[in-house]
């Protein structure tokens, strides 16, 4: 985990530092992604991002989000539920599969964006670590999301120092926002599709 963490967050300080722009930027999902063991539940446990709005309104309420990840034909749905203020929210996001294994696109018709998500670590039963790519249409403008995943709410604090110091190391240690966990999250509900 921490060589691809390290070899991941060079490249990312890399860009932030000199302004490349992202079609320069390589990402590379992990090697023999097995989209069967990734399915699941996940936990949404920390990230960064090079979006000042996205940053501004995870600061406002850090919540551990919980991801059920399900296999249709030739998409993944992703469930997203947030527990605050003693309720739970849900939205459902259709994630295209790539001929890239590891590789997925989806569309925020909201901000008319066009979205690159990469698996680009993961060991399946423990922790994922995802980078999101958005490109804001017509403009271009391009931004970075890296989240850590977690099979548990729980997290090891070995894998959480892990990513806090190679974010650290990037100069960007100030942007790392912790989820906190806000309750009990529902656990079973029928996945609607967009």
């Amino acid at each position: 985990m921490l060589k691809t963490f390290v070899s991941f967050f060079f490249v990312f300080g890399a860009w932030l530092a000199h302004g490349t722009s992202l079609q320069d930027t390589p990402i590379t999902p992990q090697n023999h992604f097995n989209l069967d063991q990734f399915l699941g539940r996940w936990f949404e446990v920390a990230v960064v991002s090079t979006c000042p709005h996205f940053m501004q309104r995870k600061m406002r309420s850090p919540a551990i989000v919980q991801l059920d990840l399900n296999n249709t034909e030739s998409n993944i749905s992703v469930a997203a539920t947030t527990f605050r203020n003693e309720s739970c929210k849900s939205t459902f996001t259709n994630y295209s599969m790539t001929d890239t294994p590891g590789k997925f696109f989806y569309h925020v018709p909201k901000f008319n964006a066009d979205v690159d998500v990469y698996v680009v670590d993961t060991n399946y039963v423990q922790y994922a670590l995802m980078v999101l790519l958005s490109t804001e249409l017509p403009e271009g403008n391009t931004t970075w999301i890296v989240k850590l995943y977690s099979r548990s709410k729980e997290v090891s604090e070995a894998m959480m120092e892990n990513f806090k110091t190679l974010v650290r190391q990037q100069g960007i240690d100030k942007t790392v926002i912790m989820n906190q966990d806000r309750g009990t999250l529902i656990t079973t509900y029928q996945i609607q599709m967009q």
